[in-house]
């Protein structure tokens, strides 16, 4: 027989594994589907365009939906082959989050990051040329922002231009990159594509699951 207080302490700990390994019904974490996967959670460590954490990122941890991160899964597995591991920079983005880029949007004045991430373009302009959606996919659950790394010697492949560079570079179509920059690009497109999902034309890390569970929900839970 479980005394009571064991009983209390074992209820305890399940309730904490359950919140642990189940982010919201229909998600998982990626850290427990990928197996060779690095993380560069951006919008939490704060080196991106904004320039500090982002509202609803309260880990470093990715979230996808259970169909996504299944066919990422996939992708990982065919990529293991060529010796070519992930790297993940965002998955699910909390509607918070958007407004949270919404808000510094607004503030000409904030451009600290200007150097880094648009050097080429106003603020102002970030909107109307598509590089931040008004009400992102991220949202959806199943769009994952990612990049490769040679799983010899760890390093990101040259992509032509950096995760979340807003400008020409980073449009899938550009023709100002090298053809050994435009071949790792493709090497990542092929096989997202193979396994599902479809990129964004202006930015090369960007895709989203084709038969996305939710293509009409907007989800705003925590990211925890």
């Amino acid at each position: 027989m479980i005394r009571r207080p064991a009983l209390l302490l074992l209820l305890l700990l399940a309730a904490c594994v359950t919140r642990s390994d189940s982010p919201h019904p229909g998600f998982v974490y990626l850290d427990q589907v990928l197996h060779t996967a690095t993380y560069d959670a951006r919008y939490h460590n704060g080196n991106n365009f904004v320039g500090q954490r982002i509202d609803g990122y309260r880990s470093g941890r990715i979230i996808l939906s259970q169909q996504a991160a299944t066919a990422l899964a996939a992708a990982e597995q065919e990529l293991e082959g060529k010796d070519l591991h992930l790297k993940i920079f965002d998955g699910y983005r909390p509607r918070r989050a958007v407004e949270h880029f919404r808000r510094w949007a607004s503030d000409p004045t904030d451009t600290r990051m200007k150097s880094h991430f648009y050097p080429d373009l106003d603020k102002s302009a970030l909107f109307g040329k598509g590089y931040i959606a008004r009400n992102s996919g991220h949202s959806r659950g199943s769009t994952v922002d990612l990049t490769l790394i040679d799983a010899t010697t760890g390093q990101e492949l040259d992509m032509g231009s950096p995760f979340d560079f807003f400008g020409p570079i980073s449009h899938h179509d550009t023709p100002l990159i090298s053809p050994a920059q435009a071949r790792n690009r493709e090497m990542l497109k092929s096989a997202m594509e193979r396994h599902g999902f479809e990129a964004y034309s202006a930015e090369w890390w960007h895709y989203t699951l084709r038969n996305e569970p939710w293509p009409d929900t907007y989800f705003d839970f925590p990211v925890e």
